[in-house]
């Protein structure tokens, strides 16, 4: 059975200083989520409990989702937009973009697709260099009309080797190097232009970036081992730390105008380990544990991942509306299972579910 990598940040990774006009290295991955000491359907889950532990979470009721069948075979990873899909092939040499104007976007020589994005407005196409000396190329398409824009090394501001990509509300985001500081871009797409976004402090890095109607969201890190990572509203061009998180153990995050949701790891040896957390202004809101990396918005809410809890769970994913957690997907079977990071088409949600049970990628609208 194979296991699918769940699309986490990376860790903790180290940004070496810089100085001059030169492009500043990439951060180099420390473990991720999906590389840590963690369960697969084949094998025992780790440590399981007879008590889960206490959680708001209400479990599947009024509220859950009307969950499809996803045709094509799990391991492709397909992302559902209304009449579109967006299908990232198992081996990375092609996209596939199905619906009223089919299309297949290829990798270039000595390049693999890294990630694929739509939003109901936009398909974007990431593609990453095999040997990670060149800067990335993102091919975004616009569905209404099928005009093609390609983002690169010589775009401005530029593209760079690896970082996180996210779409959402017409923008796009990726890291950018300029004179040296490792900084994020923003692609209005709607309106054709770019500017440069916050820079990481000197030897810090940032990732986990993600997108909501109400703004941007990024998680900084430093260099320390561990190191200390930091929850940030996008503001300008400025990192702003969101209120309320730990220091230095934030991993995943949203907001909104007046809400924000987040996730910190409460040990640095079990980082796929999370405990979610939501505040509306009214004071934090504990929404149990949950698995970093996965925390998604799409919609008009957040959803993260909750892996089985003892063995007589399943895997489960949870949304977070209005300072509120219910389950609304469970994985067949209980125990051996995970859920890849739900991948939203702006519309619809999209999930992909390993267990010993079976295998399944199902989709859902959201409106």
């Amino acid at each position: 059975m194979r296991r699918l990598l769940l699309p986490v940040a990376l860790a903790a990774a180290l940004l070496a200083g810089c100085s001059g006009d030169d492009p500043a290295p990439t951060p180099a991955p420390e473990p991720t989520a999906s590389d840590s000491p963690t369960s697969t359907p084949d094998e025992p889950s780790p440590s399981p409990t007879d008590e889960p532990p206490s959680s708001p979470t209400r479990e599947p009721g009024a509220g859950a989702l009307d969950w499809q069948p996803v045709a094509g075979p799990v391991e492709d990873l397909v992302t559902v937009s209304g009449p579109w899909t967006l299908t990232q092939g198992e081996d990375g040499s092609s996209a596939e973009l199905s619906g009223p104007d089919p299309r297949t976007v290829g990798a270039p020589a000595g390049f693999r697709i890294t990630d694929t994005l739509i939003d109901g407005e936009y398909a974007v196409v990431v593609a990453g260099h095999e040997q990670e000396t060149k800067p990335g190329i993102a091919t975004v398409v616009e569905l209404a009309t099928g005009d093609v824009t390609r983002i690169d090394g010589s775009s401005d501001p530029a593209t760079t080797n690896g970082g996180s990509w996210a779409l959402g509300s017409g923008l796009l985001t990726h890291a950018t190097v300029r004179k040296g500081d490792y900084c994020l871009a923003v692609v209005d797409l709607v309106a054709g232009s770019s500017r440069l976004g916050p820079c990481a402090p000197p030897r810090s890095g940032f990732n986990n970036v993600t997108t909501t109607a109400a703004g941007t969201s990024a998680m900084t890190f430093d260099s320390g081992r561990p190191s200390c990572r930091t929850l940030n509203r996008v503001e300008g061009a400025s990192f702003v730390p969101l209120a309320g998180v730990t220091d230095c153990v934030g991993w995943d995050s949203a907001v909104t105008e007046v809400a924000q949701v987040w996730s910190e790891i409460p040990d640095e040896r079990r980082i796929e380990v999370a405990e979610f957390f939501t505040d509306d202004g009214n004071g934090t809101v504990e929404l149990g544990p949950g698995t970093s990396g996965t925390l998604t918005w799409c919609g008009d809410a957040a959803y993260f991942v909750r892996d089985p809890q003892r063995d007589s769970d399943p895997a489960r994913l949870v949304r977070v509306l209005d300072g509120e957690a219910e389950v609304v997907y469970e994985s067949p079977g209980t125990g051996r299972a995970f859920l890849s990071a739900p991948r939203c088409g702006g519309t619809d949600l999209t999930l992909t579910a390993f267990s010993a049970a079976g295998d399944e990628q199902v989709t859902t609208s959201l409106r």
